[in-house]
């Protein structure tokens, strides 16, 4: 058999975030990843969620909000594709497909992949409520803005409230909340939606004669999710090493960071921006339960082969590379270009 393509390790993505957030048991695959659709209607919405080893209660919300299965399918492409992309010169390189004992550690990585995927699904909720895919939520109702002028004028903001909102009820509180790594979990759940939060701007747009502002319509709008991705890429790279304490006011267990890792006289509890993790990373090299190593990876001379082929050092190919050149605009009205190629090298990390 092939190597699994994106779609799939997508879908394997989906499954093993999806049910770590839920606090359930892993769930069952979707038919397939394709392009994004419009909602699935009727029986086919409700065989969609019927699918999912959801709770009684999330199994309910499901079928009725038709259009969730295909955000969540949404999100699952998006969370796996920003991992892949932020980490795509590390030494782990967002590889999950038969890893999942990853996710049932206190890694970075781990810390990672729950703020990313929860950042996803808030994201996709949000996008999806503005595009009309979900029948129990429209644009962002925002003072001043009614959904049908911001459907006229195409100024439907992303309705980030309503996807917060219905993302906090459906994932509801996770089994064993009082033992460390569910409240680790939990915290990085929540850096993963406020990052998407401290990206909505503001966006107005002018109506009147000849470019005028006489009349201008403002809505919300959120950043590119790439960007959400960089800001929780700084997050990792700053996570912050927590164990345990006892709040003796409130009588319950609360994430602590020593003292070395804040740079403080006493240890203080982790902001609520900081990523949070219990235990230190392996280093990733080889192959193992939790990554396929870095052999055969293709790295950068200048910029990451030191360090991601972990001292093993690379190999050099030259290949032949074909690219468009000599491009010319025709009348009318087309582009003619030549082909040409060059040799180009490759560096791939030894085994």
């Amino acid at each position: 058999m092939g190597t699994p393509g994106p779609l799939a390790i997508a879908n394997k993505l989906f499954l093993l975030t999806l049910s770590s957030l839920t606090g359930r048991e892993v769930l069952t695959p979707f038919p397939g990843l394709g392009t994004a659709a419009a909602p699935a209607q009727g029986g086919a919405h409700l065989e969609q969620c019927d699918l999912l080893k959801l709770s009684r209660r999330q199994k309910q919300l499901c079928r009725r909000e038709p259009g969730l299965a295909e955000t969540l399918r949404d999100a699952a492409r998006l969370g796996l594709l920003e991992c892949q992309f932020q980490f795509r010169q590390e030494r782990w390189n967002c590889s999950l497909e038969g890893r999942t004992g990853l996710l049932k550690r206190g890694f970075k990585e781990t810390a990672f992949l729950y703020a990313v995927s929860s950042a996803a699904l808030t994201h996709a909720l949000a996008r999806a409520c503005s595009a009309g895919r979900m029948e129990r939520c429209t644009c962002d109702d925002s003072p001043g803005l009614q959904s049908r002028q911001a459907w006229q004028w195409g100024v439907c903001g992303d309705n980030l409230k309503y996807s917060t909102k219905f993302l906090n009820n459906f994932l509801g509180p996770k089994r064993g909340s009082k033992d460390l790594r569910a409240r680790a979990d939990a915290h990085n759940t929540h850096v993963g939606i406020k990052a998407v939060k401290s990206g909505l701007r503001t966006t107005c747009k002018c109506h009147g004669v000849s470019g005028s502002c006489a009349v201008r319509t403002c809505w919300k709008q959120l950043s590119p999710f790439r960007e959400t991705g960089q800001v929780l890429k700084l997050r990792y790279d700053s996570a912050v090493k927590v164990s345990s304490a006892t709040n003796e006011a409130l009588g319950r267990l609360e994430l602590w960071a020593p003292a070395k890792a804040r740079g403080s006289a006493k240890g203080l509890a982790p902001r609520p921006g900081d990523l949070v993790y219990m235990e230190d990373s392996p280093s990733f090299c080889r192959p193992s339960k939790y990554s396929p190593g870095t052999a055969g990876r293709v790295c950068s001379r200048e910029a990451s082969c030191s360090s991601l082929c972990c001292g093993r050092g690379y190999d050099t190919q030259s290949r032949l590379v074909a690219f468009s050149c000599h491009c010319q605009v025709q009348w009318c009205c087309y582009v003619e270009c030549q082909q040409c190629a060059q040799q180009e090298l490759v560096y791939t990390c030894k085994r």
